[in-house]
């Protein structure tokens, strides 16, 4: 083999051997890159479903507000009907016993 071969085949060699260098070194950045990405979408997806849950319990507190303004405004009516037949019943026994007094 003459030597001119020889550093042809050395330089093939070395040639090969950077490209496989430069390949490895590929996949590792893309590898690296691809890690990157997943775990910026899982913050993303974390930070919106934050977001979600944040807006889920805002209107969960809005409807629970309004349905405790709503039971507590069919509970004032219920205690007024209430005390209206009480004091009407009262009523009819003050009548009753002033009755039976006078009828004594």
């Amino acid at each position: 083999m003459s030597l001119d071969m020889l550093k042809i085949v050395c330089a093939a060699e070395e040639e090969s051997r950077l490209a496989v260098m430069l390949v490895g070194q590929r996949a590792q950045d893309m590898v690296a890159q691809s890690h990157k990405d997943g775990e910026d979408s899982i913050a993303s997806t974390i930070s919106r479903a934050d977001q979600e849950v944040e807006h889920l319990m805002r209107i969960s507190d809005q409807k629970a507000t309004a349905d405790a303004k709503e039971l507590a405004s069919s509970i004032a009516n219920k205690i007024a009907t209430q005390r209206a037949r009480a004091e009407r019943r009262l009523d009819e026994a003050v009548d009753y016993i002033v009755e039976r007094i006078v009828n004594s």
